[in-house]
């Protein structure tokens, strides 16, 4: 009984710091078997969320959590894009009804409607942690919204974003650049697609 309130005790302290989550990978490097956890699953003491990945039913809830869980279910090297960067900051007056994530390779595993997970193609934008989770910065962010997002909004935006600190002066102008030489979708204009 000790070992396993010892092993309770480590997997919620990793998910704690982890939105509630905790995977088998991170487990085990904790020293807790992959057993253990379908053990601690059985007895209630945490969900399987999807294979190899655990939540503790008494987490307490945050804004991040099914950001944190995409990315989770995506697998290693996988990011959040576009809408769903900016969703985390209340930017571009955005609310994806999915969370938009880049994973580096194909995922078999069958996703819940909440998430939407494209592949890899061409070069990896810049990427950072926002609230720990993996992402393409705000400057990319922007940039990938267009033909998506109104311009006039994403310039918005924009200035919010280098308001808040979101953005540098550099990628601040440079952002605007870009944005301003992509036709307007709000105008009827054709958008230029890159």
């Amino acid at each position: 009984m000790a070992v396993d309130g010892k092993y309770r005790d480590l997997v919620r302290e990793i998910a704690l710091g982890e939105y509630g989550y905790v995977t088998t990978k991170d487990a085990a490097e904790a020293g807790v078997p992959p057993v253990e956890l379908r053990k601690l699953a059985a007895r209630g003491a945490l969900v399987s969320v999807a294979y190899g990945i655990y939540r503790v039913p008494d987490a307490p809830a945050t804004p991040f959590d099914q950001f944190a869980e995409a990315l989770l279910r995506a697998g290693d090297g996988s990011y959040l894009r576009g809408d769903s960067v900016l969703a985390l900051f209340g930017l571009a007056d955005v609310n994806p009804r999915r969370v938009r994530v880049v994973a580096p390779r194909r995922t078999r595993a069958k996703m819940p409607a909440f998430v939407e997970v494209t592949t890899l193609s061409g070069t990896q934008p810049q990427l950072t942690h926002y609230q720990g989770l993996r992402a393409m910065t705000v400057a990319e962010a922007l940039l990938d919204c267009r033909g998506r997002i109104e311009r006039s909004r994403l310039l918005e935006a924009a200035r919010d974003a280098r308001k808040e600190g979101l953005l540098t002066r550099e990628e601040y102008t440079r952002v605007q650049r870009e944005l301003r030489h992509t036709r307007s979708a709000d105008s009827g204009e054709k958008v230029r697609t890159v």
